[in-house]
Formats: C-alpha cells, sequence, structure tokens
C-alpha cells in the first residue's frame, strides 16, 4: 500500500510540474494575463476536470509560479551570499547579492516580469507570496546586520521629518538596525529592482552599452547609500573599485 501511495506521489509531482512547466510557456508567450487553465490542459493533453484536482484556480496556479519566482531569485541571492568568504568586505557581499538578482532576472526575463511587472488584472497575491518574497531582502539585511555587528557600517544622515517614518520601518523590517539605515536600504532595495527592470524591459537600449560596468557601479553606489563602508567591490568584466568611489 506505501508503493502506491508513494507511487501516486511521485506521478502528482511529475504532473504538477509538467502543469508549471507549461503555464510558464504560456507566460513567456502571451503574459500573465492570458494565462488560462484550459490552455495549459489542452497543451498537455488533459480534461481541464483533471486539471482543476491541482491547481483549483487559474490564481491558484499563477500563485504557485508567483511563489516559485520568488523562492528562485531568493535562493539566488542567499547562494551568492553563502559563497562570500566570512571575512570578506560587506560592500562585496552586498554586490554579490545584488549581481545575483540581475543574473538570475536576466535568465528568466518572463519569471521576473510576472514578480516585478505590471499586475495581473483581477489577481490578489495571498499571504503566501509574502515569505517568499521576501527573502532577496532578507538577504541585504543580513549583510548590513553583519556590518552593524562589526563596525561597518556609517548610519547614513536622516532628515527630521522622514525620522517617524523611519523608526516605523525599523520596527516592521528590522527592529535591530538604526532606523536611518533601514530608510536607506528601502530606498536601495527600489533602486535594485528599478536598475535590473530597466535593463530586462528594455529601457537601456540604446542608452546604456556597458550593462555590467553601469550595474556594478550602481550596486556600488546602493552599498554606500546604506552605509557600508571599507573593502572592494566587483562587478562581472570590470575592475574593482573602493565602494567609496563607486558612489554616485
Amino acid at each position: 500500500m506505501s508503493a502506491m501511495r508513494g507511487a501516486r506521489e511521485r506521478a502528482r509531482i511529475e504532473v504538477t510540474a509538467a502543469i508549471k512547466e507549461e503555464a510558464r510557456r504560456q507566460l513567456a508567450a502571451e503574459g500573465a494575463a492570458k494565462l488560462s487553465l484550459r490552455a495549459v490542459a489542452r497543451e498537455l493533453g488533459m480534461v481541464s476536470s483533471a486539471l482543476y484536482r491541482y491547481f483549483p484556480s487559474r490564481d491558484d496556479l499563477l500563485t504557485a509560479l508567483i511563489v516559485d519566482a520568488y523562492d528562485a531569485v531568493g535562493a539566488a541571492a542567499e547562494a551568492a551570499l553563502a559563497q562570500q568568504s566570512a571575512r570578506a568586505a560587506h560592500p562585496g557581499r552586498w554586490g554579490a547579492v545584488c549581481l545575483a538578482v540581475r543574473t538570475w532576472a536576466l535568465a528568466h526575463p518572463h519569471e521576473y516580469a510576472l514578480i516585478f511587472g505590471s499586475p495581473v488584472p483581477g489577481y490578489t497575491a495571498p499571504m503566501a507570496t509574502v515569505g517568499p518574497a521576501s527573502r532577496v531582502g532578507q538577504a541585504l539585511i543580513s549583510v548590513l546586520r553583519d556590518a552593524h555587528r562589526t563596525n561597518g557600517l556609517a548610519v547614513p544622515r536622516l532628515t527630521a521629518g522622514l525620522r517617524p517614518e523611519a523608526e516605523r520601518l525599523a520596527a516592521d523590517v528590522a527592529p535591530d538596525l538604526p532606523p536611518p539605515v533601514v530608510a536607506a536600504l528601502i530606498a536601495a532595495w527600489a533602486q535594485l529592482f528599478g536598475l535590473i527592470s530597466f535593463e530586462v524591459f528594455g529601457q537601456f537600449n540604446r542608452i546604456v552599452e556597458d550593462r555590467d560596468a553601469f550595474f556594478a557601479h550602481s550596486a556600488a553606489g546602493l552599498a554606500h547609500s546604506v552605509g557600508l563602508i571599507g573593502g572592494r567591490m566587483a562587478g562581472p568584466g570590470s575592475r574593482a573599485a573602493p565602494a567609496g568611489d563607486a558612489a554616485p
């Protein structure tokens, strides 16, 4: 009996993976707004009622794809951070996370568009997406925590008018970090994905030619903006430069 259950479970895993793979193919061809369970079932040679046993609705399938994409980019960021030496300079560790996110996005533009592109009409992301969506941010926060603990963090300036909001952000996001650092982190996080989105969606076409060097310079500037000091930071195909020199 247990062997039969194991075989059924393996079959379910294989069918679920096939459904997701076909859905990703349709995302690339048609976009998330046109994703259809009936179309996925048709391409897989399944009747719609059979597919509904795996994903009861289009939104359930979208959520699964969104969680997978967030987990994939989060895992890339975490792996890049884990590969850094424990004694590596904090700006370099920050840069490794940023570069891993960019590399994943360029390799998976349609999945990136699903999670950082235009919202899908009629779809509201459930709480199940929150944890996976936070993984890149948590990797960046871990760099800042390590820097703060080892006196490698210079607290950025903060205007008096922003302090209440910075304190609220810090309480919600990282209570162990100074509020000005958390406010700067939120801004840097938004700018990081803005840089990547401009590249993925073609906004840099005929504007930025050496995108590796441009990204490395920009990521170093973001490291500087959140208060990371010391060490050197490099990008693919570019010469390492002091993080402070790379600030905009």
